[in-house]
């Protein structure tokens, strides 16, 4: 390891040297320690007693090899402060931990599983000119064995019944809620206690890799979500780590989260090359297509502030990781949640940015939803929240979420968010997703929303799937299934996403009918969407689309076949001198190729 690289937090492969690693002889553990007095290796192999390590290198690493140590067995480092206090610790990087209550790391071998997935690794982008349609799960309450809370399937079991779903609903990209380890089943993930180790939830490493390898030969990349600014609290963790807080903010002011976890202080070099080395882990070891970054404006302002300041530390940091990343994996996607407006999130790092691929519109996402919760009669006065977002798009590479944030904590579910009784809901929520699909960016939608789900999601339950026998559930469905599918196959809709002649509004004064128009451009196509949000219909609306001679219908939310009342058709509508009159029924919405 260059240990150099280490301390000035530059390295991306801290976990090939720390951690336990298996040799031809045994097991050789290694922690970087600085503030301890004395560590010891405890684990099955010994009988749980202490086996010395040495200080090795400028003494502030410890080593200790094990010669009848094993794959598969558990061990934990015992670490002796300098008042001689001592606390067993998991290994902060160790590649396995035991399943929650319990904390011991296990010895894995990264080498026993082979990947099939070459053609995949080698084709891959980060789609910037592609279809990038994102389905976010939690792994343990998609599908469950038994309605007990504790019951789930494995990632290999997960993978025979998820992949079909993914593939006939439409979606060509998988966001999995964090996977690293973690000992509160209510923090979803989000405060890890094993930053490379995958949560024994859903079984081993080799079986995590055996599912995204298999993904990956259904042409489905996997995203991960990742989180470099907080970590659990837990003692038998990263706090206190060696007695001192080596991870952590010594000071309660700034070392505190909002959520009660502990911040990584990222001014410290080993602290970077921590969390850099469990990024590339993740992206090296396991073939994980991008990592989606947790809480970054808690990273960018002090406590995600911005009246406290920019933590240029932290900034720094995030700028070095990603550009250390994108040369290591130049097809990885790099996406930020950050709802704050800080400047130059996505422009490359040489370029003055931060370095991701793509930024969350968290503005898009909450306009969006409080307009359709107005009362129609209101949207007149809310007008530009729909058009307020091409004021500000060109700004950053934006990706459009609806995520598992979105559908707890008593915000309701997206369908529940419509405006109206259940019935009035169902159309709304068509012209809703039209409208989000024909909008510029990338699309990620939280598992359940495809089906109309209206309970919150809840992280022990799995989701509403009897809500299909239910012919609204059934129609919606279809619909959602068929606007996937056509999202995937017209370039018109992603092609150009962040290119200023892929998007034309051509009406956005329809102030009083609540009615709007745009098209977006590929290379090759032309597609026309317009819409009317209001619960008035819109019998003779007139649109005028330069360069067209004919529509031919697409989608159209009312179809029959959709719970709507609209027959289906495909015959073309015709201009004169470059104008249209189309018949727009209430909350509503149609998708056209123009001609």
């Amino acid at each position: 390891m260059d240990f150099y690289g280490f301390y000035t937090g530059k390295i991306f492969d801290a976990y090939q040297f720390l951690g336990a690693h298996i040799t031809d002889h045994g097991v050789t553990f290694r922690t970087f320690a600085p503030g301890a007095s004395k560590i010891s290796v405890i684990g099955e192999f010994n009988g749980w007693q202490d086996c010395e390590m040495k200080k090795i290198n400028d003494g502030q690493f410890w080593e200790c090899h094990i010669d009848n140590a094993e794959e598969g067995m558990m061990y934990k480092y015992r670490i002796y402060d300098k008042s001689g206090r001592c606390q067993d610790h998991c290994d902060p990087y160790g590649f396995g931990m035991e399943l929650r209550p319990a904390s011991a790391s296990y010895i894995r071998d990264l080498r026993s599983y082979r990947f099939s997935d070459t053609k995949w690794m080698t084709s891959r982008s980060d789609c910037q000119n592609e279809p990038l349609n994102i389905y976010e799960i939690h792994m343990g309450s998609f599908r469950k064995p038994s309605e007990e809370a504790d019951d789930w399937y494995n990632y290999e079991e997960m993978a025979d019944i998820l992949i079909p779903y993914l593939k006939k609903n439409g979606y060509n990209y998988l966001e999995v809620m964090p996977l690293n380890e973690y000992p509160c089943d209510e923090s979803w993930g989000y405060q890890s206690t094993g930053f490379f180790s995958p949560t024994s939830r859903y079984g081993t490493a080799d079986q995590l890799k055996a599912f995204i390898d298999a993904c990956h030969q259904n042409s489905i990349g996997v995203i991960m979500d990742f989180v470099p600014v907080h970590f659990a609290l837990d003692n038998y963790a990263l706090a206190q780590y060696d007695g001192t807080a080596l991870y952590e903010y010594p000071h309660n002011a700034v070392g505190v989260s909002e959520w009660g976890s502990c911040n990584f202080m990222h001014s410290r070099g080993e602290v970077r090359s921590f969390l850099q080395s469990a990024a590339n882990y993740w992206l090296t070891e396991y073939h994980i297509d991008g990592l989606r970054m947790d809480a970054i404006s808690r990273a960018i302002y002090w406590q995600g502030d911005p009246g406290r300041g920019v933590n240029m530390s932290a900034v720094e940091f995030m700028k070095n990781m990603n550009q250390g990343l994108k040369q290591l994996h130049p097809s990885a996607i790099l996406a930020a949640e950050d709802s704050t407006s800080f400047p130059n999130v996505t422009k490359k790092v040489s370029e003055g940015g931060l370095g991701f691929d793509y930024k969350w519109d968290m503005g898009w996402m909450n306009d969006t939803l409080d307009y359709f919760r107005t009362d129609p009669q209101y949207r007149s006065t809310d007008y530009h929240k729909l058009t307020f977002s091409m004021m500000y798009y060109y700004d950053d590479q934006f990706l459009l979420p609806l995520s598992h944030d979105e559908v707890v904590h008593g915000k309701a579910t997206i369908l529940q968010k419509m405006n109206g009784d259940y019935e009035a809901k169902f159309p709304q929520a068509r012209a809703f997703y039209m409208y989000m699909y024909a909008h510029p960016g990338k699309k990620l939608n939280f598992m359940g929303n495809e089906i109309g789900h209206f309970r919150e999601w809840d992280e022990k339950r799995e989701q509403d799937w009897n809500l299909l026998d239910f012919p609204a559930h059934q129609s919606f469905h279809k619909f959602m299934m068929d606007l996937n599918h056509i999202y995937l196959q017209h370039p018109a809709f992603y092609e150009k996403d962040y290119k200023t002649d892929g998007f034309e509004w051509l009406d956005c004064h329809g102030e009083d009918e609540c009615v709007y128009a745009f098209a977006r451009s590929g290379k090759k196509e032309r597609l026309i969407a317009a819409f009317n949000f209001s619960d008035q219909a819109q019998a003779d609306y007139t649109l005028k689309i330069p360069a067209a001679k004919s529509l031919r219908p697409l989608l159209n939310s009312d179809w029959e076949e959709y719970g709507g009342s609209t027959k289906k058709s495909a015959q073309p509508l015709e201009l004169k001198n470059t104008e249209i009159s189309l018949s727009l029924k209430p909350f509503t919405a149609a998708f056209y190729l123009a001609v």
